[in-house]
């Protein structure tokens, strides 16, 4: 039986206003090619790199949240290899002197070693044409390009084989992760990525989308029958988890389809087609050697003072995992619920301010039912009316104290659930108090017992049938009974008092 061993390299753009080693804008939304560009990051002679160090504290401030080590002295380096986004002709970079290793990351009751994570400069962007036509593979990059060349020349790029390159992104902090061949399938990488995208974002070191190119995981994959390794093969640039998952579990299947036949394994780099969902091969693998590492002459050794280290330390916010441990802890939330708050931690910044706004008074027993009430109404009836927004922007009008005052008129029986449906629409339209959106239209549910006893026999009147069927034993007649004594009182009445004077008129 083949055993998969899989490790991963995570490639992370940091978030800092600059470039890595120039004064160029740091932006990944600009759309407009080679705008943000110098003659540092584009390679000219004569030109000095300079460090960022905002870049080095982000990747020193991943590296102590998962508990790496951090070196003390560290440097770059240059890796030599030519490709026609990579400017200079080299790429700055790390390679036995990297400012974090030997940390983990726990995911699904299994502790991923990581080997390393180090720093250096992204590369610029290629778009290629498709052979056939020479057209743009993407729609957004030829919108990229679009506002460049002359209607001439995009007539003439219509006709031809061509690549173009921006290379805004050159020079960008790029921030790698290698981690050790601990994983097993598809679906740990994807668990990975996505913990590990988290704590990325808990950080602020990066917005780590794989949409935008933020975040790439580049895959090692072998296959061996013994605790020897097999022959390693990469597969590059996935920029989504679900094509993580996917290109691993089909690599797998392809490995072991080609020893069971008794061919062997090509050390190689393979790409991934999103389309046809499968892996192709693109070169022979390279070996460390074949990129001639050697320190950068113009970058200075960097020595890590304990009190830098310390500082950057207690920068460090509570990281998902406390975050998932603490909502369980003290909200006695479950973990699905828990886990929607952990994923939206601007959600879960807001229900604990709704919670604070509860106060004190509140016995426990009570509180715990507010809040269940709470969390329940945040993770359904808010998200369809968001509709995918975030509650971060100006155009979010509901207040977290308006929020639990609703919460409190449920719990106190003031509106029904029919009515909060009402009340909640319109605070999110408004941002009204929820007390004067009810007396406003007249939304207070009615629990008069008398008034609600007039309802209902006036529905028992004009549904004589379903009374019937009620006596005959048909039990849906009942609720159906109740939906109409409902929408005679605009869902107004209190539902339990009216399914209690229901219950009594009927078996008289």
């Amino acid at each position: 039986m083949y055993k998969p061993t899989i490790g991963l390299e995570v490639h992370v753009e940091l978030n800092t206003k600059s470039k890595m080693f120039c004064s160029c804008k740091n932006d990944a939304d600009e759309s407009r090619p080679n705008v943000n560009i110098c003659p540092v990051c584009m390679g000219h002679p004569g030109t000095l790199p300079v460090i960022n160090g905002e870049a080095v504290r982000k990747v020193i401030k991943t590296g102590l949240a998962l508990d790496c080590e951090i070196a003390e002295h560290s440097r770059f380096d240059r890796k030599n290899y030519f490709y026609p986004d990579l400017p200079k002709g080299y790429q700055i970079s790390q390679y036995d002197a990297p400012f974090c290793k030997e940390g983990f990351l726990k995911i699904a009751n299994k502790k991923v070693k990581i080997k390393r994570i180090h720093l250096e400069e992204d590369t610029g962007r290629s778009v290629h044409a498709i052979e056939s036509g020479g057209k743009i593979e993407k729609q957004e990059d030829w919108e990229a390009i679009s506002s460049g060349p002359t209607e001439k020349m995009l007539d003439q790029y219509k006709q031809e084989d061509y690549s173009l390159v921006d290379f805004n992104r050159a020079g960008v902090p790029l921030m790698e992760l290698v981690t050790e061949p601990d994983l097993d399938s598809g679906k740990e990488a994807k668990l990975f990525g996505q913990e590990f995208q988290l704590i990325l974002r808990y950080l602020g070191v990066s917005e780590a989308g794989m949409e935008k190119g933020q975040m790439r995981v580049e895959v090692n994959i072998s296959l061996s029958e013994s605790k020897k390794l097999g022959t390693k093969v990469e597969i590059k640039n996935l920029n989504s988890f679900r094509s993580v998952e996917k290109a691993i579990d089909f690599e797998i299947n392809r490995q072991k389809e080609l020893l069971e036949s008794g061919q062997r394994i090509i050390q190689e780099t393979r790409g991934w087609h999103d389309l046809k969902e499968i892996t192709f091969s693109q070169r022979e693998k390279e070996k460390s050697h074949d990129y001639r590492y050697f320190p950068e002459p113009d970058l200075p050794p960097l020595s890590l003072a304990p009190e830098l280290i310390q500082s950057i330390k207690s920068e460090i916010p509570e990281l998902p995992k406390h975050y998932r441990e603490r909502f369980i802890r003290e909200y006695e939330l479950t973990k699905e619920d828990a886990e929607f708050f952990v994923q939206r931690k601007d959600m879960g910044g807001y229900l604990e301010k709704i919670i604070s706004e509860f106060g004190e008074r509140i016995p426990k027993n009570d509180l715990a039912q507010l809040i269940k009430s709470a969390v329940n109404y945040l993770t359904t009836d808010l998200q369809g009316l968001l509709r995918g927004a975030s509650i971060k922007g100006k155009e979010f009008l509901i207040t977290p104290e308006n929020f639990s005052e609703f919460i409190l008129l449920i719990y106190k029986k003031k509106i029904s659930s029919k009515t909060a449906k009402t009340v909640l629409a319109e605070m999110f339209q408004s941002g009204a108090d929820p007390h004067h959106i009810i007396e406003d239209k007249n939304l207070n549910q009615i629990d008069s017992e008398s008034e609600i006893e007039d309802i209902i026999k006036t529905v028992i009147s004009e549904n004589q049938e379903a009374v019937a069927d009620f006596q005959k034993g048909k039990t849906n007649s009942f609720q159906y009974l109740i939906g109409k004594a409902m929408t005679k009182s605009s869902g107004k009445a209190d539902p339990a008092l009216a399914a209690k004077i229901l219950k009594k008129l009927l078996t008289k």
